[in-house]
Order: structure tokens, then C-alpha cells, then sequence
């Protein structure tokens, strides 16, 4: 196949891009977990979210496409997640595996996560190691692979340092502390995404950070709120990217999610002289 490339005109415009995948996982997953009904905006349908999607359902979850881009999700409380009946598939997504794994630890029934050959060949001994700690009694394929059998609840809280930042593992530690006695601390090398985190704290959960360590005490339920998913900066990156490069343009990308955590790419750019202004954008969650 050959491809050629030729110069362009300046772009110009305003773009959308889809709703930022990290944040979708974890929006439906606290959904679930919470008292009541939720909805969710700005959902795209994208296989990695369909699967955390289906497996909450598969747990229990009611959640019903009202309109394009909307849920609504009817929440079963932090410790209502009902037994599935079969096999929770996680396809292609380690986001699905590594959070449910969490979610499911603090849950007093059996559960099996798997998904398709590339996710079995990925290693999830780094979730598997701290939950086990916690109480969980999790069976993995040779050296900590998928399928993973989970047999939850009775957790404890733990003091765990990560042996490399994960928002990931961070997240799924967090997520099974929410059905653990006592605290949970998590230690940090380095910073990494807090979505998690933040989240919980919008929700009303008392999530503590100082010098590297999240602290987070269970035992707190959450009324359902509406999430509003903000656009995937990864998205969003090519349009700037390709903005930056060719002289004369000016490209709008509305409503974009960035903390100080999830926004190298804007700074990367203006290293490289190029001119990203961010303008405030009001939405919910």
C-alpha cells in the first residue's frame, strides 16, 4: 500500500471528540455502586466502556439508553452488586478487568473476569497482590494472568505502596476499600491520574492526599448523581497537534477534561511554542 501525503490549508474550526474513556469507566461503575439513579452524559459507545457496561448489568445493574449519549443507571449500593450468572468478559480491556477486579473483592460472592487472548497475556499480578493482602481470595492464571476468579468480601483496609504508579491498580484498591473495615492508604512513586479519586470526593466519600499517599476509610454510600463526561484530551491531542504544525490555523476543541494530572500534552506543546489557550467550560460532574 503506498499513501501520500500533501500539504494542507490551515485548519479552522471547532471539533468534538468523544468522551473521555477513563472517566466513562469509572462513572459507570460509581453509578452502580451508589444509592438511586444516576445518568450519564456524553456516553460513546466504545467497545472498552460497553464491556464494563455489560458486566455491571451482568451483575445486577439496570442501565437503559435513553437518548444517544445518555444512561440512565440505577444504582444497587456499594455492596448490592448481585453474583453473575457466567463469566464477566472484559474483551480487549485491562480498564474493565483491573477495576472490577477492585469492585468485586469487597463483594461476598464468586466472580470470574476473563476477556480475549491479548488481555489474557497481560499481566494482572499488580492488582492481584494488594487485594489479596486486603482478604480476597483471587485465583489467576500462571504468573498472574487472566482469567481471574475472584472470591470476595471481609476485606481489611491495608498500607500498600505501589511498586510503580498505576491510576489503574490505585483505582482498584480504592474501589475495594469502599467495602473494607478500617483505612486504606495507598502510597505513590510518582503521581498518577486521579480521576478516581476526585470522583469519589464529588460523590461525598472522604478520599485524603498528602505526600504521596491517598487515604480512604470505608464503609460510605453515595446518593446517584449526574455525570457529565467531559471530551478525551488523547483524542483531542491530534487536532492540536496537527493545528500546531500548520501554520495559520485556529481549532476550537470544546469541552475537554484536564487536571494537573491529565494535561501533559498542552504543556508539551507550548514547550514547543505553540500557542493553547484553556477557556472554562461549565458542566457537572
Amino acid at each position: 500500500m503506498e499513501v501520500r501525503v500533501r500539504p494542507g490549508r490551515s485548519l479552522r474550526g471547532e471539533a468534538r471528540v468523544p468522551g473521555d474513556k477513563s472517566i466513562a469507566h469509572r462513572a459507570l461503575i460509581l453509578a452502580a455502586l451508589a444509592e438511586g439513579d444516576s445518568e450519564v452524559h456524553g456516553f460513546d459507545p466504545l467497545d472498552d466502556c460497553l464491556r464494563t457496561l455489560e458486566a455491571l448489568r451482568a451483575c445486577g445493574v439496570s442501565i437503559e439508553m435513553t437518548s444517544p449519549g445518555m444512561l440512565r443507571i440505577a444504582g444497587r449500593g456499594r455492596d448490592g452488586l448481585q453474583e453473575p450468572a457466567g463469566t464477566l468478559y472484559c474483551g480487549l480491556s485491562g480498564t474493565t478487568m483491573r477495576l472490577l477486579a477492585g469492585v468485586l473483592a469487597g463483594l461476598p460472592f464468586t466472580a470470574t473476569l476473563d476477556g480475549d487472548p491479548p488481555l489474557r497475556r497481560r499481566p494482572m499480578d499488580r492488582v492481584v497482590e494488594p487485594l489479596r493482602r486486603m482478604g480476597a481470595r483471587v485465583e489467576a492464571a500462571d504468573a498472574g494472568h487472566a482469567p481471574l476468579i475472584i472470591c470476595g468480601g471481609g476485606l481489611h483496609g491495608i498500607d500498600y505502596a505501589l511498586p510503580v504508579a498505576s491510576a489503574q491498580v490505585k483505582s482498584a484498591i480504592l474501589l475495594a476499600g469502599i467495602n473494607a473495615q478500617g483505612e486504606t492508604v495507598i502510597r505513590e512513586p510518582a503521581p498518577s491520574r486521579d480521576h478516581t479519586e476526585r470522583m469519589l470526593r464529588w460523590l461525598g466519600v472522604p478520599v485524603e492526599g498528602d505526600n504521596g499517599a491517598i487515604r480512604l476509610v470505608g464503609g460510605t454510600r453515595w446518593r446517584g448523581r449526574a455525570f457529565a463526561l467531559p471530551g478525551d484530551i488523547s483524542a483531542a491531542a491530534f487536532l492540536l497537534v496537527a493545528a500546531s504544525i500548520v501554520q495559520g490555523s485556529e481549532v476550537r476543541v470544546g469541552a475537554v477534561g484536564l487536571n494537573p494530572t491529565h494535561s501533559a500534552v498542552i504543556e508539551v506543546l507550548r514547550g514547543m511554542g505553540a500557542d493553547v489557550t484553556i477557556l472554562p467550560t461549565r458542566r457537572g460532574a
